[in-house]
């Protein structure tokens, strides 16, 4: 049975596909060469506290990037969340045209249709390289777009946080028990298998967390991982910092584009933004491994957080429940399937693959 099969393993994409006939591809590239003074003005709409490291200064990034590359015939503006929109209005905001652009994961849109978490993350899933790599070449950035085309959307993987930590607690985490009734700041699929574990999911944009840990309106929050944690000041509200991020092994930043703004720009524009996408969604996932392990040393050695591992019958159990929650989810209805079904495929044949290469290889390291 195809459902089984997944719990038993599961623990620039084109440009466009959008232009025309020979005739009319000529015309637009033509269009930005004779017409040197044409530029589009462009908002850029994000869920991220203005220029936060790694995420902030991600969409930062992007929008440098297409600035210089086009030479100025695109202007990207970046807002921050709640500038312009608040932070879980922005799909809303670049859908109807108010913005041009948008930057966040696609698992905050599970309300406008739940299978686009495929397109951010699954707990016990894929990881960044294996991410990537489904989307650029294993058929999930077709998938992506077709997901998002019902919504007059373009989308284009623009970062990835690579592996995040399970949290910040103010109550230790022995046994399962002590999930039950816990609140907690944890959006995506991740949520949802909390919630079947006894917890109580919370989805917040990150500007709320420090106040609501520090509150009691929540009792843990996951975030990022160390760079982005000692930023936010975790460290001063909360006691224990858990790993590993099983719910967010590979988390995909996206940049989504109103259809009617991109299909305005030339061929050669849109070519652009789109290789200006994949610029940024690459270079976010090395600074998270160049800044990770120097702020988590800060935490642990100047800070003293308090570094735990969640126990294995805690991993075990969460690892349960995200393969029902994930298999149901690519049951809901037919392109959910299709999703469901490319991503299980990628991930087993990845799998199969770094099984006997990378994981093989850390295994053998040593110091």
């Amino acid at each position: 049975m195809e459902r089984r099969k997944f719990l038993q393993y599961a623990g620039v994409g084109a440009a466009s596909g959008l232009t025309g006939c020979k005739g009319e591809s000529e015309s637009k590239t033509q269009q930005v060469s004779t017409n040197t003074n044409k530029t589009w003005e462009w908002k850029m709409v994000t869920t991220w506290p203005k220029n936060f490291p790694g995420l902030g200064t991600g969409a930062e990034f992007l929008a440098k990037q297409i600035n210089a590359m086009s030479n100025g015939h695109i202007n990207v503006k970046v807002y921050g969340a709640g500038e312009l929109v608040p932070a879980f209005e922005i799909f809303d905001a670049v859908a109807n045209g108010s913005a041009q652009m948008g930057h966040g994961s696609a698992y905050y849109w599970k309300g406008k249709y739940s299978a686009l978490q495929f397109f951010s993350t699954t707990p016990f899933g894929m990881t960044a390289m294996e991410m990537n790599a489904w989307l650029y070449h294993g058929g999930g950035m077709e998938l992506w777009q077709e997901a998002y085309k019902q919504f007059g959307l373009v989308p284009a993987a623009a970062g990835n946080t690579n592996v995040q930590m399970a949290g910040w607690f103010n109550k230790e985490i022995n046994t399962l028990e002590d999930l039950k009734g816990l609140k907690m700041r944890i959006p995506g699929l991740g949520g949802e298998v909390l919630k079947r574990a006894g917890g109580t999911p919370v989805n917040l944009p990150g500007g709320e967390l420090f106040t609501s840990l520090q509150s009691g309106t929540i009792d843990a929050t996951e975030w990022v991982g160390p760079y982005n944690d000692l930023a936010f000041g975790f460290h001063k509200i909360a006691k224990y910092y858990y790993y590993p991020g099983w719910h967010e092994p590979g988390t995909t930043l996206e940049c989504f584009i109103n259809q009617s703004a991109y299909d305005e720009l030339p061929e050669n524009l849109q070519s652009i933004v789109m290789t200006a996408c994949r610029v940024a969604n690459q270079d976010m996932s090395l600074e998270y491994i160049a800044r990770n392990n120097d702020a988590l040393n800060t935490l642990v050695n100047e800070h003293k957080v308090d570094l735990r591992k969640l126990p294995d019958d805690v991993i075990s159990k969460l690892a349960e429940l995200s393969q029902e929650v994930t298999a149901e989810l690519g049951y809901t209805d037919p392109l959910a399937r299709k999703i469901f079904d490319s991503y299980t495929e990628f991930y087993n044949k990845s799998r199969a693959w770094l099984d006997i290469s990378e994981r093989a290889y850390l295994n053998l390291r040593t110091g």
